[in-house]
Parts: structure tokens; C-alpha cells; sequence
């Protein structure tokens, strides 16, 4: 029968079964105790090796049971482990293997907290034996004494974390002999001495005592009472500074819990840690629903521009790849939506994205990429381009402004509001001939070029379709036996609540609208919200499981409009994602590859 595979895992795995910390854990004199100590031969965990075990279950100071036994390693006990434990061979020859002992050891954990000093040392040893011999761990949170005593306790007050240094600190009247038991009932005695210290430091609870076991920094120590009395619900929290500057905004369905995991060492981001040294205090925004947070956060993003956010920042800063209203039109990029016909892509989150777009309408279309203004009663001379046959050199006027309208700008506009599929067809054209050629790299320089044409033309659309509308009211369960009610005007979210349980919904969703704010319509795909916004509302109203309740007119797309491209620009996505090795077999390797991302 083949053993089941073993990794020995780090303190960090051990704390809990799915290292997290439940912020409602029980107070550390409620909470029941397993302190346990191992004797092995001295060598590696491998599922044997164990000779002795010792435990005391512990619950308030008090002594609930106790667990002592000799284990039979299996193996030659080394003469070293018998001078410094006291046990022999002849001891170990009639006492059970590990196997036998487990069952009964593991019911006398269950329920409880595992203590051990160097907990890694002993629970690996004892996850070892379990994955050896078939049975499965229970996942018990582990408190390390050691760990808690190295940030307890100073150099000046014991010069080591000993188990014995520690036993006289504390006054223990059991000194550690290398005995499982009397070394365990020690630790019993360390243990205690440290859940004293710990209330110096507003530990009270086991999910502050593991917390604050691991490597948590000293500002976090410091500053963790930042989170004291914050609310348990969904909604934004911001961290201010003593001049009450917003330094960071951020948002979760638990104020709370999210606030608290600042100061604990799962996080470890060097500009996070130099925020908590500067924030004096931490207000809570509460919201009906998470996707009133989300939006409450990127509009506070934006009005203050916290310096410790990243992300979502300015919002405003954005381009637009413009087809100018002139005899022949041409692309410029620019930064706002003017009140004139011409037609509009994006909105583009930099510069150099539009750029990359135009660049593959060029490719597809044969629009002018001069930027000259043309007359159509004087001619111009021509670029290199018209003698390269990439241009139909208008401005020699060698075609009429209506063929130009046709051939060069009309592809561009159904593309944009309708159908893309003339555009879409030209670049996988293009991409399949110089697959076919081997020409791999200018083939991938197409591929991005395409990715970022689709993905604007498909990011507007979607935009648009929703932008249009006067209002939608949607709902969905909040999983509470209530109701998320949301209403959004114009791509924006004007109200948001939650019914209470047990309640017909209609009364908070007519309140709600009531209330909701004035949004009046304006121009391009996002009039009255930022894109990132509308782009989270029409994720939630994209959900299964939300229900739309009312809407002012109809929601609709183009029937064979740019979403119908979804599927090749994910797999386009996907391959330029890879690796460069892997770019020639996924998308541009040969021409019936390029011919696969078609639809």
C-alpha cells in the first residue's frame, strides 16, 4: 500500500486549517488548551521516530486531563537521546507503535487549540505519523509558545526562549528533564505566564494571540488599535492621517475583519506598512451592499487621490481615438468627447493604448495617417505611404471623398457602433499571411494591435448599451432573506439598499428611487459615471442571480455587434499573455493556427 506523500509545512500553514483567523474567536480563559510535548530518536519527520508523548488539556488555569504515553519508534534508539531523556531501549520494546496511539490521541485533541514550544518541530512530526499511517489531521490551530515569547518578552528580561529559560522565568514548578509529559506541564506553566503578558499588549483573544505570534511588525503591534470598534458590515473604510488627509481608501463586506488584517503578518507590503506609521485614524463608510462600496470607494479614489491607492486614481485621465468630421477623415487621439459628428472609440486608459488601436485600423483599412487638413479643391503633395500602397493618396485627390467614405471611414464607424467583422477580417488576413511566411514576430505585433482594437470596441459597446438608458432597478438575494436593491441612471448608480428579511422588497425599492439621485443623460458610452463604474454595475447586473426589475426602455447590443468576438479576443488575450516560446504554437506558429482564433 502506497504512503500517502508528506510535506512538512511551515508555521504559517499550521495556525489553522485555512489560515485565516476567526475575528469572533473565544477569549483566551474560555478557550480550551492542548499542550503537548514529543521525545523522538532525533531524526527527521518521516512518520516514525516518536518515543514518547505528553499532553495536558488546559481550559481557565484549570487542569481538564492529561495523555501520556511511550511510543515504539520502529528504529535503533541512538545512545545520545538515552543520556539526554533517560529512556532506554528496554523501556520503548513493550510500548504500542504510533499507530495504536494516534486514534486515541487525536480524539484527545479534538476541539481544542494544539500549544507546543517549536510547534513546527512537533506538529510535523505528528502530521508525519498521520499521513504515514492513514489517518487524517484535524487541522487544529496551533499557538507556538516560542513564537509568542519572542515578541512577549525582551533580551533584557530572559536571554533565550528556552523552554527551561522560560519555566524558571515564569516560576514553573516543573522544570523541563526532556520527559514529554513534565516538559509539557512546563510549558502549561509558560503558557499561562504569557497569556498575562499578553493583555499589556490588548491581546485577549486566540485570534490575537496567534496573530500576534507571527512576524507582525512593531508599527503594526503599535497602530492595531486603529481597528478597535469598527462595524461588521459591508462598506468603505479610509485610513486618514493626523491632518485628516484620506491615505488609503479601500472597501470589503466586512469593515472590521478587513481593517484588522492590516496589522497582522499576512500582510507584508512595504508602502502599506509606512501608511499605518502615518494613519491616526480609521473612518468607516457603511453601505447597503457591496456594490455600493465598490463604487463609494472609486468616487472617494478620485475626489482625493490617496496616496497610498494605486489604483483608479484619476479616473478622468482618459483618451478617445477620434475619426475627425472632415472631407477625409482621419484618427487623432484625444482627451475629451467635443459636441461635434465625428465618430469616437474608447475610452482608453493611456496614450499609448489608442495608439496601438489606430495602429491596427491602419492596418485593416486604408485610412490617411497624415495629419494634414485636406482641401478638396487643392492638392497636396503625397507621403511615402501612397507610394507603398498604403495609402489612396487623397491628398492628391486620386480618390473622391465618398469612395474614401466607403472604402476607408465607414469600415471604421460600423465597427465601432455595429459590426466589426470587416476590420476583424483584414488583421486575421494580415496575421495568417505572415504565420504562413514565418514571420512570427511581426505576426504577434498584428495580434496586439487587434487585442486592443476588439477589446475597446467591445469594452464601448457594452458601455453604450447601458449608458443609454434613463434607469434600470435591479435586485438580487442578499443571502440574508432579504434583497440588494440597486438603481442605476445612465450607466451610474443613483441609489442603493438592502430590504430587510422577511419583507416584501417593494416598499425599500419605491423609497429607494425616490431618493436616488438626478442623472441627466450626456454624450459617448459613459455620460454621467466613469468607466471603471458603470464597468462594476454591469458586472453585478450581469450575475445569474441578479433580477432586473424594471428598466426605461429596452437593454439591448447590436445583434452582430463586437461581443460576438469575445471568444478570439479571450484566446488572443491568453496567447500574448504566454510565454515567447510558447507564442508560435498558440496564436502565430502556422496559418491554421492564426485561422483558429477566428469564430
Amino acid at each position: 500500500m502506497a504512503q500517502p506523500a508528506y510535506v512538512q509545512g511551515t508555521l504559517d500553514t499550521l495556525l489553522s486549517a485555512d489560515g485565516s483567523v476567526d475575528p469572533a474567536a473565544l477569549s483566551l480563559s474560555d478557550t480550551t488548551f492542548v499542550v503537548l510535548d514529543l521525545e523522538t530518536t532525533g531524526g527527521a519527520a518521516d512518520g516514525a521516530g516518536i518515543t514518547e508523548i505528553g499532553a495536558v488539556k488546559v481550559r481557565g488555569g484549570e487542569e481538564l486531563g492529561k495523555f501520556q504515553t511511550l511510543v515504539n519508534p520502529g528504529e535503533r534508539l541512538p545512545p545520545f537521546i538515552t543520556v539526554l531523556t533517560g529512556i532506554t531501549e528496554a523501556m520503548l520494546a513493550p510500548a504500542p507503535p504510533i499507530e495504536a496511539v494516534l486514534p486515541s490521541l487525536l480524539e484527545f485533541l479534538r476541539g481544542s487549540v494544539l500549544v507546543a514550544h517549536n510547534a513546527p518541530y512537533d506538529v510535523g512530526f505528528l502530521k508525519a505519523a498521520c499521513a504515514r499511517h492513514g489517518y487524517p489531521w484535524p487541522q487544529p490551530r496551533v499557538l507556538d509558545t516560542a513564537a509568542v515569547a519572542r515578541r512577549a518578552l525582551t533580551r533584557d528580561e530572559v536571554p533565550n526562549r528556552k523552554l527551561g529559560t522560560l519555566a524558571q522565568f515564569f516560576r514553573s514548578p516543573v522544570q523541563p528533564n526532556h520527559r514529554a509529559l513534565d516538559d509539557a506541564r512546563a510549558t502549561v506553566d509558560v503558557l499561562h505566564g504569557l497569556i498575562e503578558r499578553l493583555g499589556s499588549y490588548r491581546v485577549h483573544t486566540l485570534g490575537d494571540a496567534i496573530e500576534f505570534a507571527k512576524a507582525v511588525t512593531p508599527t503594526q503591534r503599535r497602530q492595531r488599535h486603529l481597528a478597535d470598534g469598527l462595524p461588521h458590515v459591508p462598506g468603505v473604510y479610509v485610513f486618514r492621517a493626523a491632518d485628516d488627509r484620506p491615505l488609503y481608501v479601500g472597501t470589503s463586506k466586512d469593515i472590521a475583519t478587513r481593517v484588522r488584517s492590516y496589522f497582522t503578518a499576512s500582510e507584508k507590503r512595504a508602502r502599506i506598512s509606512e501608511m499605518l506609521g502615518a494613519a491616526t485614524r480609521v473612518e468607516a463608510v457603511e453601505c447597503a451592499h457591496s456594490l455600493e462600496a465598490e463604487v463609494r470607494e472609486l468616487r472617494l479614489i478620485a475626489a482625493h487621490s490617496p496616496p497610498y491607492n494605486r489604483r483608479s486614481k484619476y479616473p478622468d485621465r482618459v483618451v478617445w481615438l477620434k475619426l475627425t468630421a472632415e472631407a477625409y477623415p482621419r484618427l487623432s487621439v484625444v482627451r475629451a468627447l467635443a459636441d461635434d459628428d465625428a465618430a469616437y472609440l474608447g475610452p482608453f486608459s493611456s496614450r499609448k493604448t489608442a495608439e496601438l488601436a489606430a495602429a491596427g485600423v491602419y492596418d485593416a483599412v486604408p485610412l490617411r495617417q497624415c495629419s494634414h487638413k485636406l482641401s478638396v479643391r487643392t492638392p497636396t503633395p503625397a507621403c511615402a505611404l501612397a507610394e507603398l500602397g498604403r495609402c489612396s493618396a487623397p491628398c492628391e485627390h486620386k480618390i473622391t471623398p465618398e469612395a474614401y467614405e466607403v472604402t476607408a471611414a465607414l469600415p471604421f464607424r460600423t465597427a465601432i457602433h455595429g459590426d466589426p467583422e470587416q476590420v476583424v477580417h483584414a488583421l486575421m488576413e494580415r496575421i495568417e499571411a505572415l504565420s504562413d511566411k514565418q514571420r512570427y514576430e511581426e505576426a504577434a505585433v498584428l495580434r496586439s494591435r487587434l487585442i486592443a482594437l476588439l477589446r475597446a470596441t467591445v469594452r464601448m459597446q457594452r458601455l453604450s448599451a447601458l449608458t443609454r438608458l434613463a434607469e434600470i432597478v435591479a435586485a438580487r438575494r442578499d443571502g440574508n432573506g432579504g434583497w440588494e436593491i440597486c438603481v442605476v441612471r445612465h450607466g451610474r448608480l443613483a441609489g442603493a439598499a438592502t430590504s430587510p428579511p422577511r419583507e416584501h422588497p417593494r416598499p425599500t425599492l419605491d423609497a429607494v428611487r425616490l431618493t436616488a439621485e438626478t442623472v441627466l443623460p450626456g454624450r459617448g458610452p459613459i455620460p454621467a459615471a466613469s468607466a471603471e463604474e458603470t464597468e462594476r454595475i454591469l458586472a453585478w447586473l450581469e450575475r445569474p442571480d441578479t433580477r432586473l426589475v424594471e428598466t426605461s426602455g429596452d437593454w439591448v447590443s447590436p445583434v452582430r455587434g463586437a461581443a460576438r468576438f469575445t471568444t478570439l479576443l479571450n484566446r488572443a488575450e491568453a496567447a500574448a499573455s504566454g510565454k515567447d516560446s510558447a507564442v508560435r504554437s498558440s496564436v502565430t506558429d502556422r496559418s491554421d493556427d492564426a485561422r483558429s482564433l477566428r469564430l
